[in-house]
């Protein structure tokens, strides 16, 4: 027992579970500790339009029945498809590039070709070569370029990653085994030099009255109810806690607090890039128009991980593009959060403060205008100001 000397004289018996100390006859009082938030000061966020340094736009690649990962013949050669993982790219790269893996090399290990440098392709790529494979890949742009390279950068395994009306029997459990797999890889990121992979912390805001009524997911005649799984990794994941909000720069009388693993893109793009070329791989520079002029590539074994690429290339109607746009404001090296209020979502990255209008699950559903919106842009500024203007 660990005897108190402060107040009271109590016997305290902390993280036993109430079983009876060895020669200890009496009962020992089991207290609950509490924790207690301390929270450091946090700068405001400098949101001006004149501060905005770029804007980029991204085609998530979405398909109802979630990503293709399966294996077909492609006359003499066996081609592997995974791509269609929506919002979910580098959240689940790892684990999809673990089943692909699997697939190619069903029949042995030998040459494989990789069509696709974005954050799927060089996870793919990477797997197979440590799995003993000759790897290339082959795309026109290297990661930077990609679309890869204009995501959000958080850890969203589900977001857009299928229709719950239409994924198949059974999508859920896969789409776990995905989720965990990469968690787990992703892990090994964390405390890296230059931070590939971190935990920020996020914060929640509210308003006292009730919530607003959830936006119709519905587009046209199109109506998606986008499938959440969260659930199923509450043993992973950090939960969020209500914390006092008068300490905090927000105007908002509710805030939760939790904290999610962010990629650092730039980074972790470049560690992986460097990765792969350092086990041996090799990447070719070579843009494909049409499926029949991956016959010409020596290697018996393809695997496509074209991402929203896909839709052209193969000719698959079922990828649906999600326009998403992020507004970048210079890095605040002394800001190390993220927000969320009513549809406004603001991401802090090492290369800039990344603000997105989150209006309703359909936004962006369908469109393939990859333009930047200056109107867009300027209202996530104003919304993202007024989260700091006087209480």
């Amino acid at each position: 027992m660990i005897q108190t000397t402060s107040g009271s004289r109590r016997s305290v018996l902390f993280g036993l579970g109430g079983l009876a100390l060895s020669g200890c006859a009496t009962t020992p009082i089991v207290e609950t500790v509490r924790p207690r938030f301390v929270i450091p000061p946090l700068v405001p966020i400098d949101a001006r339009v004149e501060r905005i340094t770029r804007i980029t736009v991204c085609l998530r690649p979405f398909r109802a029945v979630g990503p293709r990962i399966e294996a077909e013949a492609f006359g003499d050669k066996r081609l592997v498809h995974n791509y269609g993982h929506g919002g979910s790219g580098w959240s689940l790269s790892w684990g999809s590039a673990e089943m692909a893996r699997d697939l190619a090399l069903s029949g042995g290990v030998g040459p494989v070709a990789v069509i696709g440098c974005g954050a799927i392709g060089l996870t793919t790529a990477t797997l197979l070569r440590r799995a003993g494979a000759e790897v290339t890949i082959y795309a026109a742009e290297r990661l930077p370029q990609t679309r890869s390279a204009r995501a959000t950068g958080v850890w969203s395994p589900d977001s857009r990653i299928a229709d719950a009306d239409r994924a198949p029997l059974g999508f859920a459990k896969r789409w776990e085994d995905m989720a965990r797999a990469s968690w787990a890889m992703h892990q090994t990121y964390v405390g890296q030099p230059a931070d590939p992979v971190a935990f920020m912390d996020q914060y929640l805001l509210s308003d006292s009255g009730p919530r607003p009524q959830t936006a119709q997911r519905q587009q046209g005649a199109v109506t998606v109810r986008f499938a959440q799984y969260m659930s199923r990794l509450n043993d992973l994941t950090p939960r969020s806690v209500e914390i006092p909000a008068d300490a905090l720069p927000f105007n908002k009388p509710r805030v939760r607090k939790s904290a999610n693993m962010q990629f650092n893109i730039s980074e972790l793009g470049r560690r992986l890039m460097a990765d792969f070329l350092l086990e041996g791989g090799r990447i070719e520079t070579r843009t494909f128009h049409s499926p029949s002029e991956l016959s010409a590539l020596g290697q018996p074994v393809i695997v496509n991980c074209t991402g929203y690429g896909a839709r052209a290339l193969f000719g698959d109607e079922s990828i649906v593009p999600v326009r998403g746009q992020m507004t970048w404001l210079p890095a605040q090296p002394e800001v190390r959060y993220g927000l969320y209020y009513r549809g406004i979502g603001v991401t802090t990255r090492p290369d800039g403060i990344g603000l997105q209008v989150l209006d309703g699950d359909m936004m962006g559903y369908g469109s393939i205008d990859e333009t930047a919106s200056q109107d867009e842009a300027r209202e996530a500024v104003r919304r993202t100001a007024a989260l700091f203007e006087e209480k």
